[in-house]
């Protein structure tokens, strides 16, 4: 299923690049689609007896633009005998320019390695995170090292019913995009699809409380209702993704659902450790329309202690903040 039609690639370290681009390239022979590689050099600022845009610096920046674009070359020209590759060096702050590059051209898919940060206990550095938030193309990151395909996918949704009705809708697209596309990826991988929404019930800590002391096989009828409903709800949504015109893959793929009560922020992330997810599929924007409003902090949680590769995706009708001039 053809779901990426324009791919911004973006080259890291060798290692980095190799996974990001092997990943990339594959992808485009997948899905049809025209690939663009790029790298991103610093801009040189005038320094002291340096005047900006002078000679001095025009010829530095040259210089540094030449070296990266030649890295860049050694990095791709391996790949260029399976299908027609792009190269570009951009200048700037990293997320800055690789999102204005999903403007400027309307690339449906952004890929890249992780940063190498060693020295945190987590897989995704600051630029990483300043990507997933606002990138309004779905970005993911691959984590170096792993095998080129995925056996296991895992897929975050959230059918929680209880949203006010604008964020709701949005929720519920997010939700269908999560399933098609993590399928999509399973089937073309011939990998497990896993999918999970973690729940809880609101009044269950307060009909145990001091307050209300409410008889125990109270509480648990109360509880299981809650279930059902959240059951009922990831039901409804695998009955509405398998029924869209064309998307069989459900069906095929026969996948196996996880319905967890507890808080999302850690069940998700020990989950996707139990079953060794290779790739996690998930939105991390709920909301449109808010001024300034990028990530839910359950997803910025989530994606802080997972330590495998990410796809992330926003509901339609993001906005991203970045703008194509300063």
């Amino acid at each position: 299923m053809q779901r990426f039609k324009s791919i911004l690639c973006v080259a890291g370290n060798e290692q980095a690049g190799t996974t990001g681009l092997e990943r990339a390239v594959t992808l485009a022979e997948n899905n049809q689609a025209s690939l663009m590689v790029v790298d991103v050099a610093d801009r040189i600022t005038a320094g002291i007896g340096m005047p900006d845009g002078g000679p001095i610096s025009a010829t530095l920046q040259a210089t540094l633009v030449n070296t990266h674009a030649e890295a860049l070359e050694t990095l791709v020209n391996p790949y260029r005998k399976r299908i027609e590759i792009q190269t570009k060096v951009l200048m700037g702050e990293p997320f800055l320019e690789i999102i204005r590059e999903v403007l400027r051209n309307g690339r449906d898919l952004v890929i890249k390695a992780p940063e190498a940060r060693e020295w945190l206990d987590r897989l995704f550095g600051s630029e990483d995170m300043h990507l997933l938030r606002k990138c309004p193309c779905p970005v993911w990151l691959v984590k170096p090292g792993k095998q080129k395909c995925n056996r296991r996918i895992l897929a975050a949704v959230d059918v929680d019913e209880s949203y006010p009705p604008e964020e709701l809708a949005s929720r519920r697209a997010l939700n269908q995009q999560t399933l098609e596309l993590a399928s999509s990826l399973a089937l073309s991988e011939f990998a497990e699809l896993h999918v999970a929404h973690v729940w809880h019930a609101v009044a269950e800590s307060a009909m145990r409380g001091a307050f209300m002391h409410k008889p125990e096989e109270e509480i648990i009828a109360c509880v299981e209702q809650v279930r059902q409903q959240h059951a009922a709800s990831l039901d409804g949504l695998m009955r509405e993704v398998t029924g869209n015109p064309g998307q069989d893959a459900l069906d095929y793929l026969k996948p196996r659902t996880h319905l967890v009560k507890g808080n999302a922020r850690k069940e998700i992330p020990a989950l996707a450790k139990q079953i060794e997810a290779d790739l996690i599929v998930m939105g991390t924007v709920a909301r449109t329309g808010v001024p300034g409003f990028i990530m839910g902090n359950t997803a910025e949680t989530i994606l802080n202690q997972i330590d495998c590769s990410v796809l992330a995706i926003k509901p339609p009708g993001f906005v991203t903040p970045v703008t194509i001039v300063d």
